[in-house]
């Protein structure tokens, strides 16, 4: 994801929140009146209550300072001290983080940003995207959007954890592990970069972690899956086991299904999902995790595919994926510009759905839904996504707590992905039913992309050419009835 800027319905709603949260900073009042309360228990000082709400109220005056000023809560940029490992151009590669003294909890994050396969497709990404290739132009710090948000609002989960976003420069999916030399135009080194990164965090507070998450979005996503069993070897190999390594793939869970119209190779986007990753992993040298190579041997590109690597993994690992990844349907040649889509094309879209949904039967803890869109962890909205009326940041608690609970009954590691005993109140197979995109009500606000209008789902099934009638027969409905569902999204 985030690479070639794909013709497609982009959702409107998160754009419009973030550029008023950057003006202004919410005043105080809103702050304390924040989605959770904390019951305070009163029977101690009924006989004092007016001290009691004496020191309530300084308290409230020494606090209210940091809140209505800006803290310095930006992710700062630190270059590799191993000059070796870097970047595709030789540049040295790097990571931003944003520290949390007080917290056990780290989340390394992989940037996306596709991938390219060849000299002709790397060239071409270095003419138009050189940040995803070298770190000549980084800025010197970042702001954490989503999960990586310190802002309680925005990241209920996790917003007071140690967060470190690893910039995307290695083009490879975060699987090579090829330095740059005479003969090679390119250095391949993205899961070099992640042990790099990993080996001088040991010096910065990682060592006495309980938990390091490792998360991504797109490519990043995918590389969660090449390499979290990696980290958590890196990290026991070195002696530091009380360190649970968990994964969290955003929106990498891609299918190596056929295209709906065959096209030949010549560039990233229009280069079939296991074709490019062929090309791909001989020019990277990329490396997969061993026990998904020795179940592939020959055919390591499979790896690179969620539901054949998921399997072989040792770490428990969270999936976070749209059932209509727009990534997903540009590499099958489905491009929703205005024109409304062929009756092919709609069949197309909602079979693809159903092969998403399939391959996720057997994964113990995923959030999946019906939306057409693309990346879901670092958007500021993610929290208002639903599927059975549960968020994302609360399935992930649910998930958190799911291990915990293991941990306690069970501290051979090799069972924890399988075991998900019941937590009251916690699901953690959310996954959506309904068949078309959009069929979630709170799934991201759709726009036409010529008037910038945000359009109603029965707009935008219009807009792609859906025929209710038609619909309404296939599903054996009144037309009358379905139309009902859809405005409630059910």
């Amino acid at each position: 994801g985030g690479g070639p800027q794909i013709n497609s319905l982009r959702g409107g709603r998160a754009q419009t929140r973030r550029v008023q949260q950057q003006q202004t900073p919410p005043p105080y009042r809103e702050r304390v009146e924040g989605a959770e309360s904390f019951p305070l228990d009163f029977t101690a000082v009924e006989g004092n209550m007016d001290n009691f709400v004496v020191q309530i109220k300084n308290l409230a005056q020494s606090l209210y300072p940091c809140s209505a000023q800006k803290l310095d809560q930006d992710m700062k940029l630190h270059f590799l001290k191993n000059v070796s490992v870097t970047c595709n151009d030789g540049s040295p590669a790097g990571y931003y983080i944003k520290e949390s003294k007080g917290s056990k909890r780290w989340l390394l994050f992989l940037e996306g940003g596709w991938y390219c396969f060849d000299s002709q497709t790397c060239e071409s990404r270095y003419e138009t995207m050189r940040r995803l290739m070298s770190s000549t132009k980084w800025p010197l710090t970042r702001t954490g959007r989503g999960i990586l948000s310190p802002q309680p609002e925005e990241n209920p989960h996790w917003w007071n954890a140690n967060v470190v976003f690893i910039p995307y420069c290695s083009s490879d999916v975060w699987s090579g592990a090829t330095p740059k030399t005479d003969q090679s135009d390119y250095a391949f080194m993205g899961s070099l970069i992640i042990k790099e990164v990993v080996n001088e965090l040991l010096t910065k507070g990682l060592e006495n972690a309980k938990v390091l998450l490792l998360a991504g979005s797109s490519a990043g996503g995918t590389g969660v899956l090449l390499n979290v069993d990696q980290v958590a070897e890196q990290l026991e190999a070195q002696g530091y086991t009380g360190v649970q390594v968990r994964g969290l793939a955003d929106s990498g869970w891609f299918l190596d299904n056929k295209q709906y119209k065959f096209t030949d190779c010549l560039d990233t986007i229009s280069c079939a999902p296991t074709e490019a990753i062929k090309r791909g992993i001989r020019y990277w040298g990329g490396l997969v995790p061993e026990s998904c190579r020795q179940a592939h041997v020959g055919e390591e590109w499979n790896c690179f595919f969620g539901y054949k690597v998921y399997p072989t993994l040792k770490s428990p690992v969270f999936v976070a994926q749209w059932l209509f990844d727009e990534a997903q349907l540009t590499v099958d040649n489905i491009h929703l510009t205005g024109q409304p889509i062929h009756e092919g094309q709609w069949r197309y879209i909602q079979k693809l759905g159903q092969e998403l949904r399939h391959t996720l039967r057997d994964v113990t803890a995923m959030f999946a839904p019906a939306c057409l869109s693309h990346e879901l962890i670092t958007r500021a909205d993610w929290t208002d996504i639903r599927v059975k009326g549960i968020s994302l940041p609360r399935a992930l608690h649910c998930w958190d707590r799911s291990l915990h609970h293991n941990l306690h009954i069970n501290s051979s590691h090799s069972h924890q992905k399988h075991m998900t005993p019941p937590v009251r109140g916690c699901l953690l197979q959310l996954i959506d039913s309904c068949p078309w995109p959009h069929c979630n009500p709170s799934c991201p606000t759709i726009r036409d992309q010529l008037t910038g209008q945000e359009m109603s789902v029965i707009q935008f099934l219009k807009h792609m050419g859906f025929d209710v009638q038609k619909m309404a027969q296939q599903q054996g409905m009144e037309p009358k009835k379905l139309l009902g569902m859809l405005n409630n999204g059910n």
